[in-house]
């Protein structure tokens, strides 16, 4: 299968979706946004189908070179199954592990590329941290710290659901994958809490689930201690360890999303802190090295967009551009680790990062 890529069905077209269709379509891509009913003007085709239906699905999946889907993670694995039936290129945002799993196994079968977790975590970190190991001789650590968070707190959680609170509540409540002295295991989430500062800004971090993708399974054996942790403002996962286990929430995920999002809507101004850190042995010497930013809205298309978005969104279209112009495989499972952080950076999108 041919690895150039034209055309792009955009499934979802939410406040991320959106902004991955505007973007491709700004760089040249013929690009389809699915939608489930009519959302006004864009710059590109609007197609309305329901996407429960297997041959509808598969005939509007079947006239594009690559599906990238923008929905909920429960909904991921029939897009994925449909694409695999096509022949073609997927790619999505996906943080959980058994909608991972099940691409996974599509893409031994694959045509085109299967490439879930193309977002901002799972994603752009696996990116950044697998590039700080490249000199190292020997790794001691690798310390992947991500947080979406609003520029301007108020209230004891210090929080805005500006990301889905579904997604939310599912990598609070999952067990996380991680490597402890040198062991690959489960730890559960809200745990081993932290504090870090980003440009004088004091944060905390613990364990939340789903981050790290694949990254387990490549390092392990060669490094002794390999985690991700969520970033938030101070006393947020006291709070939060409250909620879901002194009130008895842990069971009620759907309705603690509701409960959550109702106390901490979305804000227009927000956040993005992002702080990978390795340590290793680089001839002889014990090193540290970082990557450590904090990304703000930015213009994009004469609109301001939210810096959750444009760091989901733009992660997820860099690396569709490298597929399109060879620098990834054209097939098979991608793990995120493996790309690039450089010629990542060199694509229209990727260059926001840098």
């Amino acid at each position: 299968m041919d690895k150039k890529i034209n055309t792009v069905l955009v499934i979802g077209l939410g406040r991320v979706g959106s902004l991955v269709a505007m973007l491709l379509h700004e760089n040249g891509y013929a690009v389809t946004g699915l939608v489930r009913r009519d959302i006004g003007d864009v710059p590109f085709q609007l197609v309305q189908i329901d996407i429960s239906n297997p041959d509808s699905l598969k005939k509007v999946i079947g006239k594009h070179d690559a599906v990238i889907s923008c929905l909920p993670y429960h909904l991921n694995l029939d897009i994925a199954r449909a694409v695999h039936a096509m022949d073609k290129h997927y790619f999505d945002l996906t943080e959980d592990v058994p909608t991972t799993r099940g691409i996974r196994e599509l893409a031994e079968t694959s045509k085109g590329i299967m490439a879930p977790q193309c977002g901002l975590a799972p994603g752009f970190i696996g990116i950044v941290g697998a590039n700080l190991t490249k000199d190292m001789d020997e790794l001691r650590s690798i310390e992947l710290r991500v947080g979406a968070l609003p520029k301007h707190p108020r209230g004891l959680l210090g929080y805005a659901f500006n990301w889905s609170a579904e997604g939310v509540v599912n990598e609070y409540l999952n067990d996380c994958e991680v490597i402890k002295d040198g062991e690959h295991i489960r730890i559960p989430a809200m745990e081993d809490l932290e504090t870090i500062v980003i440009d004088g800004v004091q944060l905390e971090a613990f364990t939340t689930s789903g981050g790290l993708g694949t990254m387990c399974e490549t390092f392990k054996g060669k490094v002794f201690k390999l985690d991700y942790k969520t970033i938030r403002y101070p006393g947020h996962c006291k709070l939060m360890r409250f909620f879901f286990n002194e009130l008895y929430m842990r069971k009620k995920r759907e309705l603690s999303g509701k409960i959550l999002v109702n106390a901490k809507p979305p804000v227009k101004e927000d956040v993005v802190y992002i702080h990978a850190a390795v340590e290793g042995w680089e001839n002889e010497k014990l090193r540290r090295k970082e990557f450590v930013r904090s990304y703000f809205s930015r213009q994009i298309a004469g609109e301001t967009w939210k810096a959750i978005s444009w760091t989901t969104a733009g992660s997820a279209c860099a690396v569709v551009e490298m597929v399109a112009r060879g620098d990834l495989p054209g097939r098979g499972f991608l793990k995120q680790e493996s790309i690039s952080r450089d010629k990542f950076f060199n694509t229209p999108t990727g260059s926001f990062f840098s």
